[in-house]
């Protein structure tokens, strides 16, 4: 088995430590460590971010909590990216101040982390290498390669990390595409080299192993989308996520075989067209036309591409829905193509999304009804059997998956004959040498929140008051007093999110509570009528318990005492 040429210690061991990506899809941040429990030196692979939902209101990035590592970012020798998906790069600029390590990437996921830490003001200060693709590099007793593979956007890697102790196959995300378009075919042949000399472990996408066959090939889908745009009369947009170039390629240049014009419409499709010519992409196109001037021509020969097809609130294709974008407006006899996927938790977005457009007269075109228009970007159950075969390493650990992909993986492992399996949560530490596998310890894995620009604790004041105040409704209370203790006005009762009927109107409601909280302050002392926060909290707990007897729900309630 093939070993960097680091010096080995008696206490030696080497770990991999999930802090995101494991029991769940998204949020990925995975470590790894070697050396002696005491002096432990570490590198981060991927350091991504999720997105909210229905339970976090006002919340839309969730990032990974990096306690744990923080308290020894000292021993952090680099934070390598295997490529530019939000899920894998997007917390960089979040939390690099906390972890400050120097960052290494290929070109074209160094140039999106550039334009994110230049809106964040750290252009200047994160030291970030470019390494080539296929390139080497060593740091402190890691020495790494990067392995081309194929996924659902430019310059996707495999990690090789030899160790004195074994090497890993960190494979990141990936599928076997024989014609992916845009960049290369995964490099069966590295693989095959790094198996031939023994790999250790490899840490491995799950996301499609409950799914048999392969995931399909981007050249099938150019196939299928040349052909229905052209049948298509009309405005016609196409949806798809911007971080997949190879099927921006295909929309454009199916519009354009087509004799449309085609523009882009999202600030996300924008940015990812400037990282692809970056990087050479993008070769024999056509100008695309801006917002302007796609107003003027013909419906029949303008195509937009649009951001947006997980019916994001803010994103092109929602306000198109709505009728509030400024440039594009869809109706009757116009088309969309959802070149995509249904992303688990989206699901009611998606549908509000397509309603819309549906009631706009807008026809639509999903993979269900038209499955050529869309491949997943994920390895299915033959492709994970062809990188096993490839690798052979001694142990498998599943990562970026739910929990049930990750047994399910670890069975599949075993099934392939892979001597160990071994399926941790976020925050189980491997040992994966000297020894047998094993979790040895268990350190802090949590989430923080990204709540109005300002990154919260998971659990935060904030985001807990919001969530209750969203099932159980608001209440309002104001009294004012005269400087010697009276109520001069009020008690005033307001609601929000709470209901009345015929039988029980609101504002009757209101009222009743507003004699609940007269009644409280009646019961209150005298020296106690002259401190505001005993009168706020028995007024507050009153009116708390008599709405509870009004609609059986605990409405956040806040009292105000004003003085005059």
């Amino acid at each position: 088995m093939t070993k960097s040429r680091t010096k080995t210690h008696p206490d030696d061991e080497l770990v991999f430590l999930p802090l995101g990506g494991s029991n769940e899809i998204g949020m990925n941040f995975n470590l790894y460590g070697f050396g002696p429990a005491t002096n432990r030196k570490w590198i981060v692979v991927d350091l991504g971010v999720t997105f909210g939902d229905q339970t976090t209101p006002g919340v839309e990035i969730i990032l990974p909590d990096p306690e744990f590592i923080e308290a020894y970012k000292d021993d952090i020798l680099a934070i390598v990216l295997t490529h530019a998906h939000e899920d894998h790069l997007g917390a960089v600029h979040w939390l690099w101040p906390r972890l400050r390590a120097p960052v290494y990437a290929t070109p074209f996921t160094a140039f999106l982390l550039r334009e994110k830490l230049r809106d964040a003001g750290l252009l200047n200060e994160v030291p970030i290498t470019e390494v080539p693709l296929s390139g080497k590099f060593t740091i402190g007793p890691f020495d790494l390669e990067m392995i081309t593979l194929t996924h659902s956007i430019p310059e996707p890697n495999g990690l090789a990390i030899k160790t004195p102790l074994g090497t890993i196959l960190h494979t990141g995300d990936w599928k076997i595409d024989p014609d992916p378009l845009l960049g290369g075919v995964t490099d069966i042949d590295a693989i095959k080299r790094l198996g031939d000399e023994g790999i250790l472990a490899m840490v491995c996408d799950s996301t499609n192993v409950f799914v048999d066959g392969h995931a399909g090939s981007e050249a099938d889908v150019r196939v299928a989308m040349n052909k229905l745009i052209a049948s298509l009369k009309g405005k016609i947009a196409v949806a798809c996520f911007a971080s997949n170039v190879a099927r921006m390629d295909t929309v454009i240049r199916a519009g354009q075989a087509a004799g449309r014009k085609v523009c882009l419409v999202g600030r996300s499709m924008h940015r990812m067209s400037a990282a692809a010519r970056h990087v050479g992409l993008f070769q024999g196109l056509e100008p695309l036309v801006t917002d302007d001037q796609a107003k003027h021509i013909p419906e029949d020969q303008i195509l937009y591409l649009c951001t947006g097809s997980q019916g994001e609130a803010r994103a092109a294709l929602a306000r198109i829905a709505e009728g509030s974008h400024p440039h594009v407006k869809l109706s009757q006899g116009d088309h969309v193509i959802f070149s995509s996927r249904v992303i688990p938790g989206n699901e009611i977005p998606i549908r509000n999304l397509q309603n819309n457009l549906a009631d706009r007269g807008v026809r639509l075109y999903t993979e269900r009804d038209h499955p050529g228009i869309h491949v997943s970007g994920h390895p299915c159950r033959d492709e994970l059997k062809e990188m096993y075969q490839w690798a052979r390493p001694q142990i498998a650990v599943p990562t970026h998956g739910e929990r049930r992909h990750l047994l399910e993986h670890a069975a599949f492992a075993k099934d392939l004959q892979v001597p160990q399996a071994i399926s941790p949560r976020n925050g189980d530490m491997v040992r994966l040498a000297p020894g047998h596998a094993e979790i040895i310890d268990e350190v802090p894995a949590g989430r923080l929140y990204v709540d109005g620009g300002v990154v919260t604790p998971q659990n935060g004041d904030a985001l807990r008051e919001r969530r209750h105040a969203s099932f159980n409704g608001v209440l309002t209370v104001t009294v004012v007093m005269d400087s010697r203790g009276k109520v001069v006005s009020g008690p005033e009762v307001r609601a929000l999110g709470l209901a009345g009927d015929a039988d029980y109107p609101l504002q009757t409601a209101l009222d009743d509570l507003a004699d609940e909280a007269i009644d409280a302050f009646k019961r209150l002392k005298g020296d106690e009528r002259d401190n505001d926060d005993i009168i706020e909290m028995a007024v507050s707990r009153s009116v708390k318990k008599a709405a509870y007897r009004i609609w059986e729900r605990r409405p956040v309630v806040e009292t105000t005492v004003m003085r005059i």
